[in-house]
This record gives structure tokens, sequence and C-alpha cells, in this order.
């Protein structure tokens, strides 16, 4: 399988270089760039490319902005992996929080940030798990989780902290010993009531309501009764 991507920054330099070094990766076909984020979601929605590596920090619309916007103008959108200079950024945070898929550092190898491309476009895992909880973990710690969490049932809950793992769906599968079909109906089932466009986004809001919290050992569950504490 042939990954397309779109490539969106707005210094030339870093463009003509991710084009250059990623077009020489086999199974990768840089098909565009762009400097903006308006650009980036118009470049899109013409070339129709798997993954958009996008920069956060852009002028005119921002990366933020420009994800936001591709969640809302195709019906199937690219897959959005942030490219960025700081790994505990809000910027990066809130890309996120608007439907991208992961992110990766801008002075990372490019054997990794071609990992990135291809792992988000051809499989159901979070993006770097590890990465997306230390950008939870450096946030500042809300009191309460927000209003109006969702209700979920026990095995959602238990779903859900295995997708903020980083577990694809037949890893789920096996590690409950249940089905492939019924974790895909449990999965489809958690971003419906979280209101997610996505694995990423599933457990960044899993975050926030307080179902998974973010420690210093491995991934721990919240029971229900503690989301309002």
């Amino acid at each position: 399988m042939t990954v397309t991507v779109l490539v969106a920054d707005d210094e030339e330099i870093t463009r003509t270089g991710l084009r250059t070094l990623l077009g020489a990766r086999p199974g990768i076909d840089v098909i565009g760039e762009a400097a903006d984020g308006l650009a980036a979601v118009t470049l899109a929605e013409q070339l129709r490319p798997d993954v958009v590596l996008m920069d956060v920090r852009m002028p005119g619309a921002d990366g933020i902005e420009a994800t936001r916007r591709l969640q809302t103008a195709l019906p199937d959108p690219p897959k959005v992996v942030v490219i960025t200079t700081f790994e505990n950024d809000d910027h990066v945070y809130d890309a996120l929080r608007a439907g991208a898929s992961g992110f990766v550092l801008k002075r990372a190898a490019i054997e990794h940030i071609a990992h990135a491309v291809q792992l988000v476009a051809t499989t159901d895992s979070v993006l770097f798990p590890d990465a997306v909880r230390r950008l939870v973990a450096a946030r500042p710690t809300q009191p309460r989780p927000p209003r109006g969490a969702p209700a979920l049932t026990g095995r959602e809950r238990e779903i859900l902290r295995l997708m903020a793992t980083g577990l694809s769906n037949p890893g789920i599968a096996g590690h409950l010993v249940v089905g492939l079909e019924t974790v895909k109906t449990h999965v489809s089932n958690l971003l419906a009531k979280l209101g997610a466009r996505n694995r990423t986004q599933a457990v960044i809001l899993a975050y926030e309501y307080g179902f998974v919290v973010p420690g210093t050992g491995p991934l721990t569950e919240r029971g229900a009764g503690d989301l309002g504490r």
C-alpha cells in the first residue's frame, strides 16, 4: 500500500526537506505542499491525501483550525499528523483535541516520521500513546472533569483504557478474549458517546473526563464514582 501525503508548513525549507526525504521512503508518495492552513484544506479537498503532515504554527489559519476544518469539509477526511518543534505545546494538545491522530517532533529521524505517517494510515491504534500521555500529564490538573461526561458501561471504560495504551482492535480483542466485531461495536459506541472523530480524540476526552488518568506508572482507570470528585 502506498500512503499519499500532503505536507503543510510555512517554512519552505522544511516542506522541501520532508518532501524529499519522505518521498524517498518506500510506500510513501508526497503529492502536495501547503504553506498555510487554508491552503492545506484546499489542497486536501483537491488531492485527497491519506495523511496531512501538519505544522501547528502557521500564518492565516493555523494547523489547529486547518485540522478542525478538514473534519467538516470532507466526508472521509485525511488523517492528520501534527509535526511540531515542542512536545509539550498547548497548540499540539489543541490540534489533537480538534481531531489530529497524533504528533511527531520536527527533530525526529525521518524513519520515525515515516513510521508515524504509515501507522496512522494503515492501523487503528493510537499513535505513540506514551507521548500523548506525557502531553496530557504536562497540563495543569483540573479539579474536576468537565460537566456532561457521558455514561459509559464498565466494558466501555475498560476498552477506552486499553485504547489509551495504544492497543488496536485486534489487540483489545485478544486482551479481553472477545470477538473482534464485539470490540469494533464497543469502539464505535464509545466514539459516538464521547463525540470523538477518532481514537486519539477519544483518548484525549477520556483524560479530560477522568475516565483515564495519567500517572507515574501504567495508566489507571478511574471508577465511575470518582468522576464527580
